[in-house]
């Protein structure tokens, strides 16, 4: 392990006792500081930030989700307080019971040393801090280095909120990317790190998985369907898929594959193409909708599917699109190429939607609504540290609550066991 990070890693597992009891006021007012410094140095973010665009080609898909500008800082502010409004995760008392002669309850605690290794998006520094600061866990961040100058800016600015409001600065610690074998420092540090949650593509979820000695929750990649089955509203369903494909292709929760019933075809991809093409969505289509699209949507943004454009987290302009014969094909091609994300269906049919969502294995499932809406904010969670694909522990957006774990507290008269 490299020695600067040993140090960082040793001092934030210092920090983590004291931390973890500060008062909810105390944490809060961190968190105030921190809105404060963020209004105060949005000149500053977006130079360092301008530094970091350069090194990106123009036309780079990357460079939405690295940009911050007065609405994304903005954006940013706004997830903080929204944070700070939520009731405080630490500390809730419950299952409490009598056995035995001993009074047994589960008290809720922070994990304690989180680490967050994730890929391009700044916006995460302070995100993924303001939720461990507000479940009194201490924070190891690890971004990426194409963000690195705006990283280290935030990082300054939740650095000095920890000052000045007289908590320990360990509190929230940034690794810095450009060392050699950061990420394997941190998933490997046993004893000092309590959790990693990886958060970005593919291979960084691969990565961990394959070398992570500390236990991790997974954040999988975004392969995020919609079926619209043969009862769904025509045109309600087109104004879906334009905003789960195109409001914001470059993050995680955006449609990567349309599956459409074979009896709708005809009637609803022109419908759709017309919306998509505004945005020169480019279409990757398998036979059936390539015939029907061929005569209506643009040749330069429309190709012919093959078998790895299923399954493909696309994260920008491009979608791939099947025709099927119903819901039991279009739950078998998700069931063979879901990431585990994000899954939805469109339709009137209530026996469809129940068989769907019973059926779907993926931490969020939807009836009639867009995939873009698998986020901690829109959950009411204020903001989140990842969309988690795990089994255990926590599932879907990951806010404070999702940070915390519990420890059981026994009270007895002295009691001995008979």
């Amino acid at each position: 392990m490299d020695k600067k990070i040993s140090k960082q890693l040793h001092r934030a597992k210092q920090a983590s006792g004291d931390f973890g009891l500060l008062s909810h006021s105390q944490r809060i007012l961190i968190l105030k500081y921190l809105v404060k410094g963020l209004h105060k140095n949005r000149n500053k973010i977006i130079r360092a930030n301008t530094r970091d665009l350069k090194n990106l080609h123009i036309n780079d898909p990357m460079r939405d989700r690295l940009l911050l500008d007065d609405a994304r800082i903005e954006g940013m502010v706004k997830e903080i307080k929204n944070i700070i409004k939520m009731p405080d995760p630490i500390g809730e008392v419950f299952n409490c019971r009598n056995v035995s002669g001993i009074k047994t309850c589960r008290v809720r605690v922070p994990i304690g040393v989180v680490g967050i290794i994730y890929e391009s998006r700044p916006n995460v520094t302070t995100d993924v801090a303001a939720i461990c600061i507000k479940s009194g866990n201490v924070a190891v961040l690890k971004g990426g280095k194409e963000a690195r100058a705006s990283c280290f800016a935030l990082h300054k600015i939740i650095k000095d909120a920890l000052v000045s409001a007289g908590a320990n600065p360990d509190a929230v610690s940034f690794i810095d990317p450009k060392v050699k074998n950061a990420a394997q420092s941190v998933i490997t540090a046993l004893g000092l790190v309590d959790v990693v949650v990886p958060r970005g593509s593919q291979g960084l979820i691969n990565y961990v998985r394959e070398n992570a000695m500390v236990p991790f929750i997974e954040t999988g990649a975004g392969v995020c369907h919609t079926f619209v089955d043969q009862s769904a509203k025509l045109n309600k369903s087109a104004n879906v898929i334009f905003n789960a494909k195109t409001q914001r292709p470059s993050v995680c929760n955006s449609l990567d594959t349309l599956l459409v019933h074979k009896d709708i075809a005809d009637k609803f991809l022109p419908v759709v193409s017309k919306l998509l093409s505004k945005k020169e969505v480019e279409i990757f289509a398998d036979p059936g909708s390539f015939k029907i699209l061929k005569n209506i949507y643009p040749a330069d943004f429309l190709k012919k599917a093959t078998g790895a454009d299923f399954g493909r987290e696309f994260l920008s302009q491009k979608m791939s699109v099947k025709v099927v014969a119903g819901i039991g094909e279009a739950l078998k091609h998700i069931g063979k190429h879901s990431s585990k994300h994000s899954e939805a269906i469109l339709s009137e049919d209530k026996e469809n939607c129940r068989r769907f969502l019973a059926a779907v294995d993926a931490a969020v499932v939807y009836v009639n609504a867009s995939t873009r809406f698998s986020d901690g904010a829109m959950f009411g969670l204020g903001s989140e540290i990842g969309i988690s694909t795990s089994k255990l522990h926590a599932r879907g957006p990951i806010g404070p609550r999702e940070m915390t774990t519990y420890k059981w507290i026994a009270t007895g008269k002295y009691s001995v066991r008979k």
